[in-house]
């Protein structure tokens, strides 16, 4: 696996995440740019809007686009069940398991 698609997955998870422990499990792109970034996950706005339109795609959150081009990201049950470890789903990280 190339370093492109291994840096996808892991941002993936990440955004799958996020939304999990979100108000109303929704986040925009630009919050989710800042939060990616302070996680060490540096990846542009057009790249996130790409990541959350994959996401949309295999069912694991929905996406709505608003004027300007921001992207509002809502998880899914199914993404809820990959960002926990419940689900495996190619072409997202799997989370390792809890400390305990």
């Amino acid at each position: 696996m190339n370093y492109t698609a291994h840096f996808a997955r892991h941002v993936r998870l990440a955004i799958l995440r996020l939304l999990a422990e979100a108000p109303g499990y929704a986040l925009n792109s630009s919050i989710l740019v800042d939060a990616l970034d302070a996680l060490g996950l540096a990846a542009s706005r057009d790249q996130v809007r790409g990541e959350i339109a994959w996401l949309a795609e295999q069912g694991l959150a929905t996406a709505d686009e608003l004027p300007g081009g921001l992207v509002v990201a809502t998880l899914t049950e199914r993404g809820g069940d990959a960002a926990s470890g419940r689900a495996s789903v190619p072409g997202v990280q799997r989370p390792g398991p809890k400390a305990a």
